[in-house]
């Protein structure tokens, strides 16, 4: 599992690859730590490469949304694959997050 992150004025771009299983969360969770203490602007959760996410993965993206609403930042989860997007509409996360193609 791969975590790019790169911010550009008021918007961070968190770009994943790979699987975000439970073996992995911790570590993307660690990496994630500096864009949730600072959650203020746009947080683009770029899913174009993710291949997989299980429940540990979207508990990290709730705690993204949480940290953001607390903040008064936004989240948006672009390029989410068929799969990712079948796992979001039957766990209810699709009305969570503003989603884009």
């Amino acid at each position: 599992m791969e975590v790019t992150i790169n911010r550009q004025d008021d918007k961070t771009i968190v770009v994943f690859a790979g699987r975000l299983d439970t073996p992995s969360s911790q570590e993307v969770s660690n990496a994630l730590e500096p864009v949730v203490a600072d959650a203020k602007g746009t947080i683009i959760l770029d899913c174009s490469d993710l291949e997989y996410i299980s429940s540990s993965g979207l508990r990290i993206f709730l705690t993204v949304r949480k940290a953001a609403a607390a903040q008064g930042g936004s989240v948006i989860v672009k390029g989410m694959r068929d799969a990712i997007r079948n796992i979001f509409m039957m766990t209810g996360f699709l009305n969570l997050f503003q989603i884009e193609a």
